[in-house]
């Protein structure tokens, strides 16, 4: 599903710079750095440092919008089933995985996003500091050293793969 998403925004974005189709897709749920990375290593041909930075500028961008918006924005649109229905879904998922935010806090938040997995990443972590009220300083900092994680992660997979 991630990598037919990240076709389809690449095919619809074309008239962009691939910059910047890199950092939209960066900055998407589910697709991240995660997508954004590997794309700019690997279909744009971007040496991986500067694949690295503009993976970072578009999965960086969102946080500070959805630590200060989800919760009054989630609040205002509870009064519609599909949302509330949206974030039933999304609260539990969330929960679930986020063991280590609740236990730890801004320090579980790194953990959180830091692990490349699917299901966790920047706009999850974003979700589950508004669940558990972490301060938006704490949060912003931790999200963003988890996100810095995770590119050296995706970033030595992709080395690795590409050695092979």
């Amino acid at each position: 599903m991630k990598e037919a998403l990240r076709d389809f925004l690449v095919k619809h974005l074309d008239f962009l710079p691939p910059e910047l189709i890199v950092i939209v897709i960066s900055a998407m749920p589910i697709l991240e750095l995660r997508g954004g990375l590997p794309l700019a290593y690997i279909y744009y041909e971007f040496d991986i440092i500067y694949s690295a930075v503009i993976s970072i500028v578009g999965n960086i961008l969102p946080i500070a919008p959805l630590l200060l918006l989800f919760k009054p924005i989630s609040s205002q649109l509870m009064r519609f089933n599909w949302y509330k229905k949206l974030y039933d879904w999304l609260y539990h998922r969330t929960m679930n995985k986020s063991g280590n935010v609740e236990k730890y806090g801004a320090i579980g938040l790194i953990l959180f996003t830091a692990l490349p997995l699917p299901t966790t990443g920047a706009w999850s972590a974003c979700v589950a500091a508004s669940l558990f009220a972490i301060p938006f300083r704490y949060a912003f900092i931790s999200i963003s050293i988890g996100v810095l994680i995770a590119t050296i992660l995706v970033s030595l997979g992709l080395l690795s793969f590409s050695i092979f």
